[in-house]
């Protein structure tokens, strides 16, 4: 599970939590798990990119604590702060591994790149600003997928 601290998450991780919130969005109740929960992860991405704060929140569930000790109401601060600040957002999404221990939650691991410019080469991590390992756990709340929990930091090198 995820580790709690006691500060409230800083400015500079709302770019890592902008990639970890940004990637929810809508899916069909006709496809698998796995099939809503990536579906979850490329709207939410498209959210982020348009700079839609209501987009990105919209599957943030009320309940949402960030590994750094914030809430939905600090993280719909930080990340206005961010698009204000960030007038065009290019996210690279990585879906490491989607694991479903119970029915109705998930635990998605992510690579989540940010870019401080359109990459000619839009897959290249390496030309990505910050890269972020992310964790978000998603519970299934009236039939939508929403993130309950998100835990980020720098990428690994392994």
């Amino acid at each position: 599970m995820l580790p709690q601290a006691r500060r409230v998450f800083p400015l500079k991780w709302s770019a890592g939590l902008l990639g970890v919130i940004a990637l929810l969005g809508g899916c069909g109740a006709q496809d698998t798990p796995e099939i809503r929960v990536r579906a979850v992860i490329a709207a939410g991405e498209q959210a982020a990119e348009a700079r839609d704060l209501s987009g990105i929140l919209e599957y943030v569930s009320p309940a949402f604590r960030a590994e750094h000790g914030g809430g939905r109401e600090e993280l719909k601060q930080y990340l206005r702060g961010y698009l204000v600040t960030h007038q065009s957002v290019h996210l690279l999404v990585r879906i490491e591994d989607i694991e479903f221990p119970y029915r109705d939650y998930a635990r998605v691991q992510l690579t989540v790149g940010t870019l401080g410019r359109e990459a000619i080469a839009a897959e290249q991590f390496d030309l990505a600003a910050d890269v972020n390992d992310v964790v978000l756990e998603l519970q299934l709340e009236d039939d939508e997928w929403k993130v309950v929990r998100a835990a980020w930091g720098p990428r690994r090198r392994d």
